[in-house]
């Protein structure tokens, strides 16, 4: 009787380390997913830059910007 309940506490044991194993994997995941897409959205943002900087070069600065600096910082943190 008592191996019974030595194999059903192990059992037990076992499951709940399974759990938090994955929760702390599923954590991680999530840091890598969000680092990730800040990582992305600051490529996108330099791009965007140095694509309106080479506008206005090309240009010679005939062409003026479509949005207000506010309003492309606001876009910007919606994502």
């Amino acid at each position: 009787m008592n191996m019974k309940k030595a194999a059903v506490a192990v059992l037990l044991s076992a499951g709940l380390l399974a759990i938090a194993g994955c929760d702390q994997a599923e954590k991680a995941a999530q840091q890598v997913l969000s680092k990730t897409a800040e990582s992305a959205k600051q490529a996108i943002d330099d791009t965007h830059k140095a694509a309106e900087q080479a506008l206005s070069e090309a240009s010679g600065g005939l062409i003026e910007k479509e949005k207000p600096e506010q309003e492309k910082q606001d876009s910007s943190k919606a994502i």
